[in-house]
C-alpha cells in the first residue's frame, strides 16, 4: 500500500530547475518572480576604500 501511495505522489512531483539556488533558499534568501532580491547593506555605514 505504501508503495502505491509513493508511486501515485511521484507522478505529481517536479524536478528542481535550479539546484544551485537551493543553498540560497535554505539560507533564507528572498526571491521575487524568480529573481534574487538583494538586501540593503545592514552595516549602517558605507565602506570606503582608503
Amino acid at each position: 500500500m505504501a508503495f502505491k501511495l509513493i508511486e501515485s505522489a511521484q507522478a505529481r512531483w517536479r524536478a528542481v530547475n535550479a539546484p544551485h539556488l537551493v543553498a540560497l533558499v535554505r539560507a533564507g534568501a528572498e526571491f521575487s518572480n524568480g529573481k534574487l532580491v538583494e538586501r540593503p547593506d545592514e552595516s549602517g555605514g558605507h565602506a570606503h576604500a582608503a
